[in-house]
């Protein structure tokens, strides 16, 4: 069977911004949890606007494929500053099946981080856009 890189770029696109635009969208009436848990954190609540970022706009540009190095990398931050603010107590702890609390967040955070090191493959917006014809 001949190898198709593009298709399973696409995908993983699918899979891991389709998946966390539900996240995202869940988060647009209610920021109070998060805002809490900065405040929590001493940081400023306005961060909490950040999510917006990393859980609807860096997973829908990855989802068509634009612009998705650099969504990638705000992807990535924003897992891992959720990462160790909702979920540091669960670093090292095992589910009740056997794998770690916090398997999910790292699928995304490293899922999404490999779209910084491959692109996102020749079925993307990306390739449409950027690419000129030679005749």
């Amino acid at each position: 069977m001949k190898k198709n890189i593009d298709l399973g770029l696409l995908l993983s696109r699918i899979t891991i911004g389709g998946l966390m635009l539900f996240h995202g969208v869940a988060k647009l009436s209610n920021l109070n949890g998060i805002k809490s848990m900065l405040a929590e954190a001493g940081l400023p609540e306005l961060f909490a606007y950040g999510v917006y970022i990393s859980e609807l706009i860096a997973p829908l540009l990855i989802l068509i494929g634009f612009k998705i190095r650099l969504a990638s990398l705000a992807f990535f931050f924003g897992m891992i500053a959720a990462l160790f603010l909702a979920h540091s107590d669960n670093l090292f702890a095992l589910s009740k099946s056997g794998g770690l609390e916090i398997e999910l967040i790292l699928l995304y955070a490293f899922g999404g981080l490999m779209f910084f090191f491959t692109g996102a493959g020749k079925y993307a917006v990306s390739a449409f856009v950027f690419t000129k014809q030679v005749k």
